[in-house]
């Protein structure tokens, strides 16, 4: 197996409310909800950065799909990562997610390993770490 990620899916419970919630209030592009016309196969995917996608499709579906049974979902067991180039970016993101209905978990603050974040969890609850990581600037 390669090293690499090409799909980040989230399971979500109303995928419109998701899709607007990414498309609008964080400005992702999508061409919308596809697969509906499939019992279970209703999706809507993101481009993301170099090659990468968001897709956003139904926790049942996904449960069904993978055949694994619902749980109670944890917004604690992990987090999608978008480190920007400054603090100020980290406050306009932090900022534009809470317009768009984000429930801001964490403030931006400094952190105590020399970086500036904040955490935001979106409407079904994932979580989102907003950084600027100054050692990882010119990469």
């Amino acid at each position: 197996m390669k090293p690499r990620i090409t799909v980040i899916t989230l399971g979500v419970d109303d995928l419109e409310r998701a899709v607007t919630f990414y498309r609008d209030g964080l400005g992702f592009t999508t061409e919308g909800i596809i697969g509906t016309e499939y019992e279970h196969g209703a999706v809507a995917f993101f481009d993301l950065e170099t090659g990468l996608k968001l897709a956003l499709w139904h926790r049942r579906d996904l449960a069904h799909e993978a055949k694994v049974p619902m749980s109670v979902s944890s917004p604690g067991e992990f987090t999608l990562g978008h480190n920007v180039s400054s603090k100020e970016e980290v406050d306009q993101v932090m900022e534009k997610a809470e317009r768009a209905g984000a429930v801001i978990s964490d403030r931006a603050h400094e952190a105590f390993w020399g970086g500036y974040s904040g955490h935001f969890q979106d409407p079904d609850g994932h979580l989102w770490e907003v950084v600027y990581n100054p050692a990882w600037e010119g990469e």
